[in-house]
């Protein structure tokens, strides 16, 4: 096989078509999914709430996993410009409420495998 039908074909682990590897760079890293869990928990969450929610994140890698989460179509940012300070919330698309089903059982597994 050369490297173009490699690169186009879906079915190879990690190459550029695995829609596998698309998903992992979209909520791949340290932070996006407990994000995403955080504000499925809630509903609708402010930033201030989520910040204190996930133990450990700064609020420039929570910022801008929001500003990428919502670029990706995985959080809408709702602002209430008319309230003084300005309220900003966050809460999850039909796109993200569709995965959760999938990172609650990867939840799960953690809870009855890593103890």
């Amino acid at each position: 096989m050369n490297k173009k039908n490699i690169d186009e074909d879906k079915n190879f682990i990690a190459g550029p078509g695995c829609s596998l590897k698309k998903v992992l760079d979209l909520i791949g890293g340290k932070w996006k999914i407990l994000i995403l869990c955080s504000i499925y928990q809630e509903g609708t969450v402010r930033y201030g709430r989520l910040s204190k929610m996930i133990y450990g994140i700064t609020n420039t890698m929570l910022a801008n996993s929001l500003k990428e989460m919502e670029a990706d179509g995985f959080v809408v940012r709702t602002v209430f410009p008319d309230e003084m300070p300005v309220k900003v919330e966050y809460s999850l698309t039909d796109k993200a409420q569709s995965i959760l089903p999938i990172l609650l059982e990867l939840k799960e597994w953690g809870e009855n495998n890593l103890k």
